[in-house]
């Protein structure tokens, strides 16, 4: 059975319809890739123009004053190596927790099967459908006199790592991943004697890579990108992020020498992403099937 598609084989086989199909083809394409290049084009390319030629209307396309020394004021001025830093920081430690207890929750409702696995699940969703900016006043008052232990968090790493630590939606695509590994192999480690704990090390973990590296890369991405909760809760300068801290050390600051801290600022995540964008789709459909 032929599947049907807009435009027939016989079409596609005469010249003319060959011709469209390539021309409608290439508009598409490059009216997609204009929509999601051009913001970041016009990011780098300001980061080289002068003051003058950044806020001129209409804008320039190709940079008329060639200025690659925007980049190293912006190093400078805006003292990014600590803040790039600072959120290295935060991010390898949210990683951190993240791995170690969301793997061991999408574990534990995948292959232990505890009372009430499912209604928890279920639960954990159901946070999915409460918007983020509702919980910044609840969050906040929490880090800020936490509940028996009773210590303020502010200005300290805990207040970025302890809320990213149960993700619902990671702990979601684990378990989904966790759910495709035949349950015979795990039936298998146990007869020969490993505890759940030694099954988790030594076998689900090392089949289960791609999706960790998915995780990984989620985290990373949550906490380098996150605006509004560092700045609540890490105002000392010292203890800024990198979007934080720019904004903090904007006023005053030329606006192509901004543009070009905010360039330096977006290169982390793009790298990763070219990096790895293989990775994250084999990651997120790996489990997907079943067999």
């Amino acid at each position: 059975m032929s599947t049907r598609t807009l435009i027939s084989p016989a079409q596609l086989a005469r010249p003319r319809g060959r011709a469209v199909y390539w021309v409608a083809f290439a508009v598409v394409v490059g009216c997609f890739t204009l929509v999601f290049l051009g913001p970041l084009y016009w990011l780098v390319s300001s980061g080289f123009k002068d003051a003058q030629e950044v806020i001129q209307s209409p804008p320039t396309l190709v940079p008329g004053s060639f200025e690659p020394d925007n980049y190293t004021r912006a190093w400078e001025v805006m003292d990014l190596a600590r803040l790039l830093f600072n959120t290295l920081y935060y991010a390898f430690g949210a990683l951190a927790f993240q791995l170690v207890f969301d793997v061991a929750a999408a574990y534990s409702l995948s292959k232990l099967r505890p009372v009430f696995g499912k209604a928890i699940l279920g639960m954990m969703l159901a946070t999915l459908m409460i918007p983020a900016t509702v919980l910044v006043v609840p969050q906040y008052l929490t880090v800020l006199d936490v509940p028996i232990v009773e210590r303020n968090l502010l200005n300290t790493p805990w207040a970025i790592w302890l809320p990213s630590v149960t993700n619902a939606f990671n702990i979601f695509l684990l378990k989904r991943f966790f759910d495709s590994i035949p349950r015979e192999l795990l039936d298998a480690a146990s007869m020969d004697g490993a505890s759940p704990m030694r099954t988790l090390r030594s076998i689900v973990l090392p089949i289960s890579r791609p999706i960790l590296g998915v995780v990984s890369i989620f985290a990373i991405v949550g906490v380098w990108k996150d605006f509004l909760w560092p700045m609540l809760t890490l105002p000392d300068p010292a203890m800024q992020t990198l979007n934080v801290g720019i904004y903090s050390l904007s006023n005053g600051v030329p606006v192509n020498v901004l543009i070009a801290a905010l360039t330096i600022a977006s290169l982390p995540t793009l790298l990763i992403f070219l990096i790895f964008q293989r990775n994250i789709m084999s990651g997120l459909t790996a489990g997907g099937l079943k067999g």
